[in-house]
């Protein structure tokens, strides 16, 4: 069996950093790059984990959008930590968006994150038909 996929690049999303995807869409799902805090008009990382947490979001829900699937279709989510004592405050502001959704999720503290921000988010959605 052959795998087709399409690949994702919304506008309303900072560009790939590398040579990688915003998204890949294959067998009706979604398989979205880690999002960081990066203001997409104008390339500003905010201060501060909250801060960053709600641009990765609406940056991630850009990238959804663009995939035909949204926040309620995510199945699978791994937060990057550049600070494990941030995880309450992430919490919060991740909780909120997801809007009463309960994916699955992994939580890391790593070492270093691109650009150096505070959090990234990856997932996993399903697209609509």
């Amino acid at each position: 069996m052959t795998t087709v996929h399409k690949i994702v690049q919304s506008e309303s999303a900072p560009a790939a950093l590398g040579p990688y995807s915003q998204a890949i869409v294959a067998n009706g799902f979604v398989f979205c790059s880690g999002s960081i805090g990066i203001n997409p008009q104008t390339s500003v990382i905010p201060e501060g984990v909250e801060a960053q947490t709600e641009q990765v979001l609406a940056n991630m829900d850009a990238v959804l959008q663009a995939s035909q699937s949204s926040f309620a279709q995510i199945v699978k989510t791994t937060v990057f930590l550049k600070d494990l004592k941030d995880f309450d405050a992430v919490n919060k502001i991740y909780a909120k968006n997801m809007g009463g959704a309960l994916p699955a999720r992994s939580c890391v503290e790593v070492a270093r994150l691109p650009k150096d921000v505070l959090v990234e988010i990856e997932c996993i959605a399903t697209v609509s038909a």
